[in-house]
């Protein structure tokens, strides 16, 4: 990254936004206001902005205003400036001093940015997504930074709670030396800060697999919404992770174009490691959370089967029953139909007076009796 000619609000505004503003916007029937102008109270989202020179703090400025001001005063130094959830205001701010591209400040206006790595000129952008593990929900947080990086500046912006930049700011201070080389060393602090911030989650991530996998076996009914909801934080992951390699080997093939200093390359290269460590862990993951997912559907169509099977079987019991009953009370009905006949009090009636009548009604309700019972008998009713 070189140096730009010229100050920031003079000749050297850029033709991207001139391109960009409506032809009978006020912006283009009255000249950029200044640094002051366009900030006129302190924004609420400034975390925090300092000056340093040659890795040294210099000065805290109180507000962007300060900021730009002392900036031009002190230099040649450096501005880290950060910022979470700023306005459209607060960024137009810094858009106008540091020449920023519109479609990257519309990127960092808006947020919901997959992770890239864009140059525009001498200033590079940096979407980030950092992820941290929640102990008590059981589950990963996503969080977007975006990093502007110019020959004298690091705007960060972020949008949710990691990662912490504070300690990546406080461990940048006590080695001067590297703070030293500039923008870009801050920047690969960031890019280290992001990726060491993924280590817990692995492990957080690793432990509820490991839990998940005992819950199947144990045939935990609440196991397929668990697998689901952590397989979808996965694919979050991967999106977080997979375009962070392709970025780190574009830095790595510019280390030549742009004379990038030998301990920033190494600095590089093992974030660019553990970046391809974590993503290759990431796969890992949502490939077992696939397979735990097709063994919890195995084991919930056989514990399924293995029901509807003692329905049936039950069921087949209860006919068994049923049969039984039903041909005990065929059996007992005979008798009680030829009684039930001899049994009618008329004057003139068939065999009244018969006095074989009634041995036969005995003989013929046991005939009846014995017939159905051998019957039923023959087909297993009884």
């Amino acid at each position: 990254m070189s140096e730009r000619s010229g100050g920031r609000n003079g000749g050297r505004r850029s033709v991207w936004r001139r391109a960009l503003t409506p032809p009978h916007s006020p912006a283009s029937a009255s000249p950029v206001p200044t640094a002051a102008e366009a900030e006129p109270a302190e924004p609420t989202s400034v975390v925090q902005a300092v000056l340093y020179r040659d890795g040294v703090r210099v000065s805290s400025p109180a507000t962007l205003a300060e900021t730009y001001r002392a900036l031009r005063e002190q230099a040649p130094g450096m501005a880290w400036i950060g910022l979470a959830r700023p306005t459209g205001a607060e960024l137009q701010s810094l858009a106008a001093e540091f020449d920023l591209h519109p479609l990257a400040v519309e990127d960092a206006m808006e947020a919901h940015q997959r992770p890239k790595l864009e140059r525009y000129g001498d200033t590079l952008f940096v979407v980030l997504r950092a992820a941290r593990y929640l102990d008590a929900p059981e589950e990963v947080e996503f969080a977007e930074l975006h990093v502007f990086v110019g020959p004298d500046f690091v705007l960060t912006v972020r949008h949710g709670a990691a990662p912490d930049l504070s300690a990546v700011r406080r461990r940048m201070e006590d080695a001067p030396e590297l703070l030293a080389l500039g923008p870009e060393a801050v920047l690969y602090a960031i890019l280290d800060a992001v990726v060491d911030g993924y280590a817990p989650v692995v492990s957080g991530v690793q432990i509820d697999i490991d839990e998940i996998e005992t819950e199947v076996f144990r045939g935990d009914p609440e196991v397929s919404r668990r697998i689901y909801e952590l397989s979808r934080e996965m694919v979050e992951f991967q999106r977080a992770t997979r375009p962070l390699v392709g970025m780190l080997h574009g830095l790595m093939a510019g280390f030549a174009k742009y004379e990038t200093d030998e301990e920033l390359q190494r600095y590089l290269r093992d974030v660019a490691d553990h970046v391809t460590h974590t993503s290759e862990r990431v796969d890992g993951f949502r490939q077992a959370l696939t397979e735990i997912l097709t063994v919890n559907a195995t084991l919930v169509t056989q514990q399924q089967n293995a029901e509807m099977r003692a329905l049936a079987e039950a069921g087949f019991e209860q006919n068994e029953e049923i049969k039984k009953i039903s041909s005990w009370a065929a059996i007992l009905f005979a008798p009680t139909l030829v009684g039930t006949i001899y049994g009618m009090n008329f004057e003139h009636m068939p065999e009244l007076r018969w006095a074989a009548g009634y041995p036969f009604a005995i003989l013929l309700m046991a005939v009846v009796c014995v017939s159905l019972y051998v019957i039923f008998k023959k087909r297993d009713w009884l």
